[in-house]
């Protein structure tokens, strides 16, 4: 890979960051955003909910064990551009099957390497999130400011129509091409799942999900049904489930009223677990409200705190909108963890219905498996519920 092209990453505010181009020849703009995971630049690039962001990692160097099909979390990468520091040189792993280079190439993503990563990463924490322009190609800093100043905002946007999937289908445990099976280093035990022998059917909305998501449900006891996010709950309850999953996705969550009034039909039928988008749409379903955060909440090292345990758990978070706690006061539902950085919700439960949800990402796609309990959490609530017993 050449690193003498250049190429230009530019802000709202004015600032320009050159340096090296790698990845396919193009001009996007979006939101830049930086995520402080140390290792899964794969889910990272093919997370859903990056759709209309340009990602920096804060990790120095990137790259360095390649690109994999078993570790992707759609069909391609979702983000509009990346950002390192320093693009590994050299690619080492027994699974890798292409470079980075090689893969951003491939999906026409555009990335940028030689940039001083803190000082951009110290900016969009002090002034947040900002709209931004990168280009591969021969283009102006005073262009390129104004590109990314004529990119439209964030707030506002609906992005789950963008990436969720157009017709329902079932997630199959044992098709070998959706990687179900679990990835165990030789000689040990580390993340082996226990598998009830009973199966329910549960109706997994599609707002931009991570294909993991759908792994860990299958594991947890569950056949997966995946349903697009325009699908009424006419037709969720057509369908005969006996539990509902609200998956992570992209954008303004405050931007999807079709969906609000979906949930909001459900909750009073089903066992309903939601995940971050998933959990805003909870959120809104109640009459709560979210708003947008100044940086947002994007790695593998964010802890979190339950109140009502005392746990504190390292979770995987990606998501720059959270709930207002003041508007769930009466709604019925609590708070039941909190960020223990800036104190912002992480979870809540209803206090009579059998839902629940956290605004992290509990299939830790990249990330620590500390909230994998809450697969079990939903299993056991659907089983309730069959029995009579809630």
């Amino acid at each position: 890979m050449s690193t003498s092209k250049p190429a230009v990453l530019a802000l709202e505010d004015g600032s320009v960051f050159r340096g090296a181009a790698f990845g396919a020849d193009a001009t996007i703009a979006g939101e830049c955003v930086f995520n402080t995971s140390m290792t899964g630049y794969q889910e990272i690039l093919t997370d859903p909910s990056y759709f209309g962001q340009i990602v920096t990692m804060t990790a120095p160097q990137i790259g360095n064990y390649g690109i994999n099909a078993e570790d992707e979390e759609a069909a391609a990468p979702k983000c509009s551009g990346f950002v390192v520091r320093e693009v590994s040189p050299v690619v080492s792993n027994w699974r890798s099957t292409m470079s980075l280079d090689a893969y951003l190439k491939k999906y026409g993503i555009p990335g940028i390497s030689e940039v001083d990563t803190r000082a951009l990463t110290k900016k969009l924490r002090v002034d947040g999130a900002m709209k931004s322009c990168l280009s591969t190609l021969p283009l102006s800093d005073e262009e390129a400011v104004r590109r990314a100043r004529a990119w439209s905002d964030m707030a506002g946007s609906d992005y789950v129509k963008d990436v969720s999937c157009t017709e329902p289908f079932i997630w199959r445990g044992d098709d070998a091409s959706r990687y179900n099976a679990q990835y165990l280093p030789v000689g040990t035990t580390g993340g082996t799942t226990h598998t009830p022998a009973r199966k329910f059917k549960v109706a997994a909305f599609d707002f931009g999900a991570k294909y993991t998501i759908y792994r860990k449900l299958v594991r947890h006891g569950f056949e997966v049904h995946v349903f697009p996010a325009k699908t009424t709950a006419a037709q969720i309850r057509a369908h005969g489930v006996d539990g509902v999953f609200l998956s992570n996705g992209p954008g303004d969550p405050a931007a999807l009223p079709y969906i609000h009034q979906t949930v909001t039909a459900l909750l009073p039928e089903f066992p309903i677990f939601g995940i971050c988008l998933g959990h805003q749409m909870i959120t809104h379903a109640l009459g709560g409200t979210t708003f947008k955060l100044k940086f947002g909440h994007r790695g593998g090292n964010q802890p979190v705190k339950n109140l009502e345990t005392g746990k504190v758990s390292i979770t995987a978070q990606n998501h720059g909108f959270a709930t207002d706690p003041k508007s769930l006061e009466k709604s019925g539902a609590i708070v039941t963890e909190i960020n223990l950085n800036d104190q912002t919700v992480e979870g809540l439960r209803h206090k009579e219905l059998p839902v629940f949800s956290v605004q992290y990402h509990p299939e830790a796609a990249p990330g620590p498996n500390d909230a994998d309990p809450l697969f079990e959490d939903f299993y056991k609530l659907v089983e309730k519920r069959k029995a009579g017993r809630i």
